[in-house]
């Protein structure tokens, strides 16, 4: 239960983060209000810059916060559920060695074994 909610407040903070992002004024919006353009400026001349400056370190702070509890949780609760992840290779078996899934030559049939011709018999077989 704690996780929907950090996961849904992590997602509310980053649609957030964004529009407050795109809210903010370029660097050159100055430039085109000094040749004729209107100053909309809502909290005073230097107002708007230091408010929407801190209100971004604020909600990029609570991004990150969000992002950590979100990875604690997450490695948490896959240790609470007894999940395991193996850490040695399956052995390896060389070639002449018989391994789980082989199964040695002298346990082959001779039916099923591949016949190969013989230098005496190779020349009788078209005849």
């Amino acid at each position: 239960m704690m996780i929907l909610f950090l996961k849904i407040l992590h997602i509310a903070v980053a649609v957030f983060l964004i529009l407050v992002v795109l809210l903010q004024t370029g660097k050159g919006a100055e430039m085109g209000a000094a040749f004729g353009g209107s100053s909309q400026t809502l909290f005073g001349g230097a107002g708007p810059a230091g408010f929407m400056a801190k209100l971004t370190t604020t909600a990029a702070i609570c991004f990150m916060l969000t992002s950590l509890g979100l990875a604690y949780m997450s490695s948490t609760s896959s240790r609470n559920m007894g999940i395991e992840v193996p850490t040695t290779q399956a052995p390896v078996t060389l070639p002449g060695e018989t391994g789980a899934g082989q199964v040695p030559e002298e346990a082959v049939p001779e039916s099923s074994a591949p016949t190969s011709a013989t230098p005496e018999t190779a020349g009788t077989e078209g005849q």
